[in-house]
């Protein structure tokens, strides 16, 4: 009830989401748009969900959408109505589906969305339904390229000589510097600049931290102590990292390998660009500015170290790195990098890393399975083992409506009625961290040109078949579709409860046996057409 008596029918709930403090649009704006809109529609905001400082990309790290989201599916959710700023506020996700299986979750509930600072209503009307669809994948294409011009802008930064997010690491500091290069304030950890014209250095820290830095290279040098000896030293010495930890032979080796403790700015080692996979990057890709701070390491003794380190590494083959592997598992049971770097006389996880390409390669080069390792291997058993099962039914199938198939038996390619070229394809679940499903459906249109694709999507056990989907060529994408809980409107005109309607495509009415007369060979008229048995 409001204050005029009358009953509020309506009742709301708002999320507002802002990426950084000096974003254009700050909860502030978006919660003065959001009520103007609802004054006057009537509606009664009676709760509030904001995510300050988070990015759109993924649900992740974004507590209260995900709040918002759990009151909802719980039946917890005291409103029926969720106003949003804009498409852009709500999600930003490269994956338009998955922007929109979110709002399905809401609509399911009986709880709807509005966009308050939209030219349209979300109303379930066709003209709503597209210019929502546009919108998520400009907002999709707006993140990617935003992330093109921020990396370039960061690149041009770093070749200026400024640092580029990540702590200073022991010995050195952060410092504010204005446009003109002049010094403001040293920045204590979690602490940013506020002003777009200020930049930030590094400088040399306490000299006790940068005695102690040194120290480390002289007894790499000077006594060829292990990395394991020097942690072992410091923690003996009550010398904590700067994050107040003790030290490992990895958080030395970090010490001893970072070009930033002889003044270079190093940038574009590793990427997580669009949230998606951290990769490791080859050198010839990093973006570096030599000299751009100012050093608290001899330069002599830094690739001193280097030649040191890359010897040590170098003295050991792949078998004894390796065998160091089996003991330490024979020993403990299972792996961990953390595991590797606290074992004594074991070379550092790195080692491995940069030696076999992952830990995870390792440790499958001396036959140690992780428990998704073993959950991945029986699943790919079991998919195997659907295969020439759903060969057999397909021939059967097509054959008892009066259709021919001929399998080639080194590929497993299906011709149908020399006619249609269809490829068969199987989509494993693939269970998500938050409790969503999504199916992968991959194509090779290069190698196999087929007219149609039949996917079979499989259930959340990858026991059996869920659904399936046939799939024009003129209308798929070059390599994949990605598929949630709930179909997108695009792709459910393509999906079947069952394969009775494919199996009519394959249907022989009149064909050459019951006529009497031989129907003409049409190999020579067209491209053969196939079926491609694929499993994802």
């Amino acid at each position: 009830m409001d204050g005029s008596g009358a009953v509020t029918e309506f009742r709301a709930a708002q999320y507002v989401r802002m990426l950084t403090e000096h974003q254009q649009y700050s909860t502030h704006n978006q919660s003065n748009k959001i009520r103007e809109y609802a004054e006057k529609r009537g509606i009664e905001i009676v709760r509030t969900y904001a995510d300050d400082g988070k990015s759109g990309l993924s649900i992740g790290g974004r507590a209260s959408l995900q709040r918002l989201i759990a009151d909802v599916e719980s039946g917890a959710a005291d409103f029926n109505v969720i106003l949003v700023y804009d498409v852009i506020r709500w999600w930003r996700f490269q994956d338009a589906d998955e922007s929109a299986y979110y709002e399905y979750i809401c609509k399911r509930a009986g709880i709807q969305v509005a966009y308050c600072a939209e030219q349209f209503e979300n109303d379930g009307s066709t003209v709503s339904t597209i210019v929502k669809g546009v919108k998520r994948a400009m907002a999709g294409e707006y993140s990617r390229e935003l992330s093109v011009k921020v990396f370039t802008g960061q690149c041009r930064l770093i070749e200026l000589g400024y640092r580029q997010g990540g702590p200073a690491g022991f010995g050195l500091r952060r410092v504010l510097i204005d446009e003109r290069g002049n010094i403001k304030a040293e920045l204590k950890r979690g602490e940013h600049k506020s002003l777009q014209t200020d930049r930030v250095i590094l400088m040399p820290g306490p000299e006790e931290e940068v005695a102690w830095v040194n120290k480390m290279y002289r007894w790499l040098i000077e006594e060829d102590l292990s990395l394991r000896e020097i942690a072992a030293r410091l923690n003996d010495a009550g010398v904590t990292t700067d994050l107040n930890k003790p030290w490992t032979p990895s958080t030395v080796r970090t010490i001893l390998t970072n070009e930033k403790y002889i003044g270079n700015n190093v940038y574009n080692r590793s990427s997580f660009k669009l949230k998606k996979m951290h990769v490791d990057n080859p050198p010839e890709m990093w973006v570096r500015k030599e000299g751009a701070f100012e050093g608290i390491v001899p330069l002599e003794f830094f690739l001193t170290a280097q030649e040191i380190i890359t010897a040590r590494s170098a003295r050991v083959s792949d078998e004894e790195l390796l065998e160091h592997l089996k003991r330490l598992y024979a020993e403990a049971g299972q792996m961990s990098g953390v595991l590797i770097d606290q074992a004594p006389d074991m070379p550092s996880s790195a080692t491995y890393r940069n030696r076999f390409g992952s830990l995870a390669r390792a440790y499958e080069m001396i036959g140690y399975c992780t428990d998704r390792d073993q959950e991945r291997i029986a699943l790919n058993n079991r998919l195997r083992a659907l295969h020439p099962e759903i060969i057999a039914r397909t021939e059967a199938a097509i054959a008892e409506v009066g259709g021919t198939v001929v399998r080639d038996p080194k590929t497993d390619l299906l011709t149908i009625n020399n006619e249609m070229v269809i490829s068969l394809v199987l989509s494993r679940c693939q269970p998500m961290g938050n409790g969503r499903l999504r199916w992968r459906i991959r194509f090779d249109p290069m190698r196999y040109q087929a007219d149609v694709t039949l996917a079979v999507r499989l259930d959340p056990q990858n026991r059996g078949e869920l659904d399936y989907y046939l799939l024009p060529r003129l209308d798929l994408p070059r390599q994949e579709i990605r598929l949630c809980n709930h179909t997108s409107i695009a792709f459910e005109a393509f999906r079947f409860e069952d394969l009775g309607f494919f199996y009519g495509m394959a249907a022989r009415v009149g064909h050459s046996s019951e006529m009497g007369v031989s129907r003409p060979d049409r190999r020579n008229n067209r491209k053969e057409r196939i079926i491609n048995i694929v499993i994802l």
